[in-house]
């Protein structure tokens, strides 16, 4: 049998990573059967319950479970409330010990694989000095795009630029083309005490960083960071998992489809916020108001937050809307729970998604020329909102600095609809879907052979067999 170059995968333990890092690794053996990958998983940071384990039809992708470490090793649960960015890193961080053990025994007989490199989340940056102590090459795997990685680059070598800026500041960030507004950074960037901002550290110490984006989605963003100090970029994207899971849920997928069926092209607009994505009430009667004002056709999935932050479906939707609501619009708007959403925006009767702009989400609608209105709520979503409309005029803004745990502010019903009437009824709007659909083309054409993503993979595989015939 022959020996394999194996490269071990450290996820952060969540769909929006695992996701991309899976795909990332049946990506590369679709193109190079002299690799294996294997994944070791840690629990979720938030409970420490086991993450669902993957399932892979490629037998040289394998899944193991990290074992947790000692509670008096874990960092304090209290840390959590004060920072959950800064619990991570260092619960993952914890793991270090159990995670060299697999490596070693893994490798430790003459018919083992090579282990090849370790390749390791933004949030497992950590981790990266098992790499070192194990003499072998690392990779950082960015699941979000190049402008946010040259912000978190930006923010290691200037630690106090934006510790406790005030709201109107604007910051001159050389991955993004226009001045950042700090109402649209992360919250933890501003906090002196994030510990994401000294990961640059270690993100240096890589052979490279693979980044889940376009070069021709992001090539200021690209060649900001060409600059021969960071360690090389490979801009694979996009990688996403377009098949979808139905999880279960194949009745609800089916009727959803076949209403989809039956609408024109291009006539319905996606509201759909993501696993984490629940609305107040009151909030909930804002957007249904804009709707049934804008006339627009809807698919809207309505949830309700659970107490892990985590969404469920309503029982009955009719308690959260407004009174009539889904009986005036039942010949226009549909509104479900749980929806198929890489589905729903590859069907052709698909003309807008208003979306929290998580990085995936961006990647599938321009994937499928579907234009985006911004609703960012947490995380990285308001900056990723900001590029998608300042910096590369790919989006129509709703709003870039709202945020889900922000009290009292509402977005009203007249914003709603303005943003859908901008959309589908203006000059602006057909600009953005132009220029969305000309970027479809362009993801499409990227990782086609001779595509600027399927030559950046190539130079990947070749960088990796040459560290390894560096370290024979």
């Amino acid at each position: 049998m022959m020996k394999r170059n194996e490269l071990v995968f450290i996820p952060v333990p969540g769909k929006s990573h695992l996701a991309p890092s899976v795909e990332f690794a049946h990506e590369l053996l679709r193109k190079d059967d002299r690799f294996s990958v294997t994944f070791l998983l840690i629990n979720s940071s938030f409970d420490m319950s086991p993450i669902p384990m993957p399932v892979s039809s490629n037998p040289h992708i394998q899944f193991l479970r990290v074992p947790q470490p000692q509670s008096s090793q874990l960092p304090s649960r209290d840390l959590m409330k004060d920072s959950f960015v800064n619990y991570t890193i260092l619960y993952i961080k914890s793991h270090a010990t159990q995670i060299k053990d697999i490596i070693a025994n893994r490798f430790s007989t003459p018919s083992s694989n090579h282990f090849s490199g370790l390749i390791v989340d933004t949030f497992c940056a950590e981790i990266i000095d098992v790499a070192v102590e194990l003499g072998v090459p690392s990779y950082l795997f960015f699941t979000s795009g190049a402008a946010i990685l040259g912000l978190l680059l930006y923010l290691n070598s200037n630690t106090d630029k934006l510790d406790g800026s005030e709201s109107d500041v604007d910051h001159h960030i050389p991955s993004y083309l226009n001045p950042v507004p700090t109402n649209v950074l992360p919250t933890s960037f501003t906090d002196k005490e994030d510990m994401m901002k000294t990961q640059g550290n270690n993100i240096r110490k890589t052979k490279g960083i693979i980044v889940n984006t376009v070069l021709e989605l992001e090539t200021h963003a690209v060649q900001s960071l060409s600059d021969g100090v960071i360690p090389p970029l490979y801009t694979v994207g996009p990688l996403l998992d377009i098949k979808g899971k139905v999880n279960g849920r194949q009745s609800d997928r089916d009727q959803i489809m076949k209403w989809l069926d039956d609408q024109p092209p291009k006539s319905v607009v996606l509201l759909c916020f993501g696993n984490y994505g629940a609305f107040s009430t009151t909030q909930l009667k804002e957007i249904a108001i804009g709707l049934e004002r804008s006339g627009q056709r809807f698919l809207w999935s309505v949830r309700k937050s659970q107490s892990d932050g985590t969404t469920e479906d309503y029982e009955n939707p009719n308690e959260a809307l407004p009174e009539g609501f889904l009986e005036r619009t039942k010949e226009v708007g549909r509104v479900c729970g749980w929806a198929p959403q890489v589905e729903v925006l590859a069907h052709p009767a698909t003309g807008g998604f208003v979306s929290h702009c998580g990085w995936n989400s961006i990647l599938e609608s321009l994937l499928f020329g579907v234009p985006i209105v911004t609703w960012p709520m947490y995380a990285e979503q308001n900056i990723n909102a900001f590029q998608l409309v300042r910096d590369l005029e790919l989006g129509v803004e709703l709003t870039l600095d709202f945020r889900r745990d922000s009290g009292d502010i509402v977005i009203t019903a007249e914003e709603v609809e303005r943003s859908l009437r901008c959309l589908f009824n203006s000059g602006e709007g057909s600009l953005v879907r132009k220029k969305v659909e000309e970027m479809s083309d362009k993801f499409r054409k990227a990782v086609s052979k001779g595509g600027s993503s399927y030559e950046s993979f190539r130079c990947f595989v070749e960088d990796v067999l040459a560290n390894v015939e560096l370290q024979n």
